[in-house]
């Protein structure tokens, strides 16, 4: 059916300029057909979308405000033909002015205006555009700049259609400061330009700590800090390390630089995964060492070849060329998806991590693209060959972004045979397997918040529940904790948690209104509150909390409270007590008691407990800090000034006892 726009011009201006060439006249109550003025095309095809009646007809009456719409297009219409031929960033917004997408251009006027071309069967497309009511644009110098941008500004406005890396991960390395004149193996979890050198990322803490120690026995660097290191050598006197021939003791001159170096140089070489040369060199030693009749140095290397040999024997070798690889896959559902990253250094599968990403509404090439930008944008080991499983638009800006971060070229590939495309598909396996793992696991969760709204007869799906507890000794050091699960899952950004003032008395009753009294006085100022509060203990704190609610005028939230129960299992030759969970809610005499298997039943066991964690870990700092602060009080001279002083000299209580009387005169004032 050929397209006939009609718009009701009453209560709208008698002139619409479209651009700098076209006017249309109104007159009052007219049938206008804009399909070939201007950038009417564009119009169509975004007033189809927003409001057409499915048979691209606008020929329903128009509302003031639905006129005013039109006239808002009108005016983007306007902007898109301004669009500049140059690299850049672009912000689509929406009617309220929020930034609702932000992407990069090598020419914003070809880009942007793919969105609103006809018969586009984008996803993007069909879910963003009708959206848009206005556009900001950046014009940038290279693709490059436009890339960095592009992740600034996803950062600032955290855009809706936009692919956000929330869980920004950054493993652990190691960091060899090859400019020391002893250097020391340190972890890291930020890489920086100071001449180190960074090796990782390690997925497992525990396995980067088992190399670090294989490490230390094969090449004993030394592994005191600079201060420690000055303090022995003043001494005279080497660590405890040195004893248990962990450490040369280059402090006390035990081992000569020259050797030291020739240490450094083979934790670089097993570090990198540059087995076969580490070999030959030890090898080559050991002989020279038994030609000269150092035996006890030539068993010394025997056993460090040996380790090494077993240590290589347990890596997965993937690939023939020495190479560091990071290798992406993509895998989706709909709108979930999944990123999966595997780390190969020197052709060996060092590990790899996924990222869950939820609400996607961008074409898989856009999701990959806007991705590795932002994963790269952080301080991360930068590898020699990027992997990625579909091609992206702007891989040359990539590219020259990496090379620049790594000081060296890097190359961003798409491997479609051959053993790198057979690294992509591993970790596509791995990406799959991750995904479908996450949806069944918010299934699960699903049918907990269902559980939980059914059984307790709450007035909405718990989407955000916030759990509180308090933790004291004896009314001393009281804190109370606030953690909140967003859709079932841990949202640590919520967490909250408090010093309870002018208690030195055991009252949990107390502590808790003084708790969320602090809590939803402000919550109630900023309009967030969660759809359910729940309490760790029985019927006394939810008549707190509803206590509290009842006073702040708040009765729109749910609230419930959770206490443990032993009940006898009978089955069996022998009883024993299970440890169950029962739920209070107002207005209901006895609780509510959940099956041990129920999905809910779990949910509210996670809460409490991570509502006790939490609690406890801050009650225990608290306590540490006024045990420190009190002990140094009863020192006769020492104040606050010179307290502070002291423990950023030494850290700790601890670390101040055990200092000289030389290292106390070094701190300023004492």
């Amino acid at each position: 059916m050929p397209y006939d726009p009609v718009v009701n011009s009453k209560a709208c201006a008698t002139t619409i300029t479209v651009d700098d060439r076209t006017e249309i006249d109104f007159v009052p109550g007219s049938r206008v057909d804009l399909s070939g003025k201007g950038f009417g095309s564009f119009f169509q095809t975004t007033e189809t979308r927003a409001w057409g009646d499915g048979f691209g007809r606008l020929d329903a009456p128009q509302t003031p405000l639905a006129t005013c719409d039109i006239l808002s297009r009108m005016a983007l219409i306007e902007k898109l033909q301004s669009l500049p031929p140059a690299p850049g960033v672009y912000l689509m917004k929406d009617a309220e002015g929020r930034v609702i997408y932000v992407g990069k251009a090598k020419s914003l006027r070809s880009r942007v205006r793919t969105y609103f071309g006809k018969g586009d069967s984008r996803i993007s497309v069909q879910f963003l555009v009708p959206k848009v009511a206005d556009l900001e644009w950046f014009v940038t110098g290279t693709e490059k700049e436009a890339l960095i941008l592009e992740n600034h500004l996803i950062k600032e406005h955290h855009p809706r259609y936009n692919v956000r890396l929330r869980d920004q991960k950054t493993y652990i390395g190691l960091r060899l400061n090859v400019q020391d004149r002893f250097p020391r193996l340190t972890t890291t979890r930020r890489v920086r330009p100071d001449g180190s050198l960074y090796f990782g990322p390690y997925t497992s803490s525990q396995w980067m700590r088992e190399a670090v120690n294989l490490i230390q026995k094969i090449f004993p660097l030394r592994t005191c800090s600079d201060a420690a290191f000055a303090q022995y050598r003043r001494a005279g006197r080497p660590c405890i390390e040195y004893q248990m021939k962990r450490c040369f003791a280059p402090c006390c001159d035990y081992i000569d630089e020259a050797r030291y170096r020739e240490m450094v140089r083979g934790v670089t070489y097993f570090l990198r995964g540059q087995n076969r040369e580490l070999l030959e060199d030890l090898r080559r030693k050991m002989e020279a060492a038994s030609e000269s009749e150092s035996f006890e140095e030539a068993t010394h290397l025997r056993d460090q070849i040996r380790a090494i040999e077993a240590t290589i024997e347990r890596q997965r070798v993937v690939s023939e060329k020495q190479i560091d690889r990071d290798v992406f896959a993509l895998a989706r559902e709909e709108n979930q998806a999944e990123v999966q990253v595997l780390f190969v250094r020197q052709g060996k599968l060092m590990g790899g991590t996924n990222y869950p990403l939820s609400g996607v509404r961008i074409e898989d090439n856009e999701v990959v693209s806007s991705f590795v930008s932002q994963y790269y944008a952080e301080d991360r080991v930068i590898p020699d060959e990027v992997l990625l499983p579909l091609p992206i638009e702007d891989r040359d800006a990539l590219e020259e972004f990496l090379a620049e971060k790594a000081g060296r070229r890097v190359k961003v590939l798409t491997p479609r045979r051959g053993e790198l495309a057979e690294l992509v598909a591993m970790a596509a396996q791995n990406a799959e397997a991750a995904l479908e793992k996450r949806l069944a696991s918010r299934q699960t969760l699903d049918a907990a918040l269902d559980e939980l709204r059914e059984r307790l007869h709450l007035r909405r799906l718990p989407r955000r529940i916030e759990c509180y507890d308090i933790s004291n000794l004896q009314g001393k050091h009281a804190v109370g904790s606030c953690v909140a699960f967003t859709d079932g899952k841990p949202d640590t950004s919520r967490y909250r948690k408090f010093r309870v003032k002018g208690l030195d008395a055991p009252d949990d009753y107390r502590m808790m209104k003084e708790v969320l009294s602090r809590r939803f006085k402000r919550g109630k100022e900023e309009g967030e509150v969660p759809d359910l509060i729940l309490l760790d203990g029985g019927k006394g704190q939810l008549g707190i909390a509803l206590e509290v609610l009842r006073e702040l005028e708040i009765d729109d939230v749910d609230v419930a409270s959770v206490a443990k129960y032993t009940e006898d299992d009978h089955l069996g030759a022998r009883a024993k007590a299970r440890t169950m969970e029962k739920v209070y809610v107002p207005n209901v005499k006895d609780p509510v008691r959940f099956p041990s298997s129920a999905p809910a039943m779990f949910l509210l066991q996670r809460l409490r407990d991570e509502s006790h964690r939490f609690a406890i870990a801050y009650h225990k700092v608290l306590r540490r800090k006024l045990t420190l602060i009190s002990a140094l009080d009863e020192i006769p001279g020492i104040g606050s000034r010179r307290r502070r002083l002291l423990l950023r000299r030494f850290g700790s209580l601890r670390g101040i006892r055990e200092a000289s009387v030389d290292q106390l005169c070094e701190v300023p004032g004492i």
